[in-house]
């Protein structure tokens, strides 16, 4: 593929996501200018033990696979969160098990102020408003009580516990796995609207 090619190609699967925005962030499709700071974000073992598919080290080759394949399927949805342009996270959705998935990592500076219940709270107005959802499912390992908050601030529902694959850990885990349908959603809403800019 020719640079050229490689640049429509970008384009064009950057077009088919949406830049959601929220009061503070703007969620939109990872590009190549991402790859070092996704890498020196995301490359921090306290975020890697709580996300499925993420090595450890992680580096940029890690980075580049990633933007590369990111997005290349109708099913899933990635978003990069950044504040003021710069990257801070990453969030999502994709079917597991043929239902709908959402997920989210903040870099570790960015812990604590918020950022992950607005990011969110944006992939759940997008995953029922644009993508049509009925119901979402989302899991957090029992060892990060954070990521449980924020499912539970968005109005999730606890299920269960599941072992689930952590690959920077080379084993399994203990999961909450929790459910949040539509009609749930829009009885609790109680912030503004996500702006769809794109």
């Amino acid at each position: 593929m020719s640079l050229s090619e490689e640049v429509l190609a970008q384009t064009q699967r950057e077009r088919s996501i949406p830049v959601l925005e929220t009061e503070r962030l703007t969620l939109r499709a990872p590009h190549h200018a991402d790859v070092k700071a996704l890498a020196a974000l995301i490359n921090d073992r306290r975020i890697a033990v709580n996300l499925a598919v993420v090595p450890h080290p992680y580096n940029v080759d890690d980075a580049k696979q990633f933007i590369e394949t990111v997005n290349k399927h109708d099913s899933e949805a990635g978003f990069m969160i950044t504040l003021g342009g710069a990257p801070i996270g990453g969030c999502g959705t994709h079917l597991r098990e043929g239902v709908p998935e959402i997920g989210y990592w903040l870099g570790v500076p960015y812990w604590g102020h918020g950022f992950a219940t607005e990011a969110a709270r944006a992939m759940i107005d997008y995953a029922f408003g644009d993508l049509g959802y009925e119901t979402l499912q989302a899991g957090a390992r029992v060892a990060n009580p954070a990521s449980r908050r924020v499912l539970e601030k968005c109005g999730f529902q606890w299920t269960g516990v599941r072992l689930s694959r952590i690959r920077a850990i080379n084993s399994a885990a203990p999961t909450d796995r929790f459910r949040l349908d539509r009609k749930l959603w829009v009885s609790l809403k109680r912030w503004g609207p996500v702006r769809c800019v794109a």
